[in-house]
């Protein structure tokens, strides 16, 4: 009687479709059973199967795995490939600007050079024009003297031979 204790028992309603005779014969009166009650067979093949299927019921899909709606999956593949991208690039460009601070750096000590290689050239020219304090005396008064003969042609040209009567 264990399993009347765990199912608890229902009362069914019986109906007699005819009214009982004390004389007529006894007939068999058909039982209505209501359809909201199942019966211990009923229910003992219904707990089980009930948690087999609660068991066995499929994982709830997600939008990623249908093929229509993949494209969070891809979507999110893309991001993943654009900040490699993106990595590599910062990358690239930090390799690119120590190769141009290297070339700078280059660029500077080929200019230090070049300034050295004039001023030593600056030095060889002052040092193969340059003249003794006679020599440039001599050099401004012959300077003048040619000032002189020029600006006297000048003049002369000019005033022409009227100049010359007075």
């Amino acid at each position: 009687m264990a399993s009347t204790t765990l199912v608890p028992s229902f009362s069914l309603r019986q109906a007699s479709y005819a009214a009982p005779a004390a004389h007529a014969a006894v007939r068999p009166v058909p039982v209505m059973r209501s359809a909201a009650v199942p019966t211990r067979r009923q229910l003992a093949v219904l707990l089980p199967a009930t948690a087999a299927a609660l068991v066995l019921r499929d994982r709830p899909a997600r939008a990623e795995d249908i093929g229509l709606f993949g494209f969070r999956k891809k979507l999110r593949g893309a991001e993943q490939e654009a900040e490699e991208i993106v990595r590599e690039g910062f990358e690239a460009a930090e390799k690119g600007l120590e190769t141009a601070e290297k070339g700078i750096v280059a660029a500077e000590r080929g200019i230090k050079a070049a300034e050295r290689g004039i001023e030593e050239a600056e030095k060889e020219v002052e040092t193969a024009v340059s003249f003794g304090a006679l020599s440039q005396a001599a050099a401004v008064a012959g300077a003048e003297v040619v000032g002189v003969v020029v600006a006297t042609a000048v003049v002369n040209g000019i005033l022409g031979p009227e100049g010359q009567r007075t």
